[in-house]
C-alpha cells in the first residue's frame, strides 16, 4: 500500500499536510519520481553509460563497469568522475546515455489529475537533461503542468546532492525555499533542500541506492525526510484531500 509518514515531530498527517498545501512551489525530481521505478529506464541508461566509457576510454566492458560504479560512489555521478578524471565532454556523454527507448513510460492519468489539482507552481529539477525530462513528461502526458526544468547543464554539471546547485536552482526560478516542497526518490538528495527550509517528500523505491540515510521500514531515520510515500499520485491526492487543521 502507498504510505506517507508524518514529520519527525509526529504531527498528525492532516496538520503536516497543511504546509504542503500552502506551498508556493513544488520541485520534482524526474527519474523514478514522476514515473514509477518499475519502468526501469535507468537500466537502459546504466547500460549506455558502460558502453560510452568502454569506447571513450578504450577499456574492456568489465573495466568500464568498474569505473562507472567507482565514479558514481566517489563523485556523486558517473559523469562527474569522467569529467574530473578524463576531461570527458558532458554534452557528448549525456546525449549518448539518454538515447534510450521511452516506451515503458505510459500515460499516467492519476498523476495528471493530481498535478492539475495542485495549484502551486511546479518545477522539475533533474541530474539529467532538459531533453530527457521533456521526453519523460511527454510520455506521461503531464508536460503542461510544469513551469520550468532545471537540469544538470543549468547546474554547471554539479550534481545533486551537492548543496551549491540547489541554490542556483532556486535563484534561477525565483523560489523561496521556505515556501517550497522537494520531491525525490533518493533520500540523500533531500538533505540540502531541507537545510534550506523546504519541506521534503521521499518517493521510496526498491533500489538500494535510493535508501541511504533512512530506514527501510518505519519512520524516517533522518530529520531531513519529512514525508515518505510509495506512490506519488496517491500521496498528492492524500495531501489535497486531507482536512485542514482546525
Amino acid at each position: 500500500m502507498p504510505s506517507s509518514s508524518p514529520t519527525p515531530s509526529d504531527s498528525p498527517p492532516n496538520m503536516a499536510f497543511d504546509r504542503l498545501r500552502g506551498a508556493e512551489t513544488w520541485i520534482f525530481d524526474l527519474d523514478n519520481t514522476l514515473y514509477p521505478a518499475r519502468c526501469n529506464l535507468f537500466d537502459q541508461v546504466d547500460l549506455r553509460m558502460g558502453q560510452f566509457i568502454s569506447k571513450a576510454l578504450r577499456v574492456a566492458h568489465d573495466e568500464a563497469r568498474v569505473l562507472q560504479k567507482q565514479y558514481f560512489r566517489d563523485y556523486g555521478t558517473t559523469l562527474s568522475g569522467l569529467m574530473e578524471r578524463h576531461d570527458i565532454d558532458p554534452h557528448d556523454f549525456l546525449h549518448f546515455v539518454h538515447d534510450i527507448d521511452y516506451s515503458p513510460i505510459e500515460l499516467d492519468h492519476k498523476l495528471e489529475q493530481a498535478l492539475g489539482r495542485l495549484t502551486a507552481r511546479k518545477v522539475i529539477y533533474t541530474n539529467g537533461t532538459v531533453a530527457h525530462a521533456q521526453a519523460v513528461v511527454s510520455r506521461l502526458g503531464v508536460s503542461h503542468h510544469f513551469d520550468g526544468i532545471f537540469d544538470i547543464a543549468a547546474a554547471d554539471f554539479i550534481p545533486k546532492p551537492r548543496a551549491a546547485p540547489y541554490q542556483v536552482m532556486v535563484d534561477a526560478h525565483q523560489i523561496d525555499p521556505t515556501g517550497a516542497v522537494m520531491v525525490e526518490d533518493m533520500a540523500k538528495n533531500l538533505e540540502a533542500p531541507a537545510d534550506m527550509g523546504m519541506q521534503t517528500v521521499w518517493v521510496r523505491t526498491d533500489h538500494a541506492w535510493s535508501h541511504p540515510g533512512v530506514k527501510d521500514e518505519g519512520a524516517p531515520a533522518a530529520p531531513y525526510v519529512h514525508h515518505v510515500t510509495d506512490d506519488l499520485s496517491v500521496f498528492l491526492h492524500q495531501v489535497l484531500d486531507a482536512p485542514e487543521k482546525m
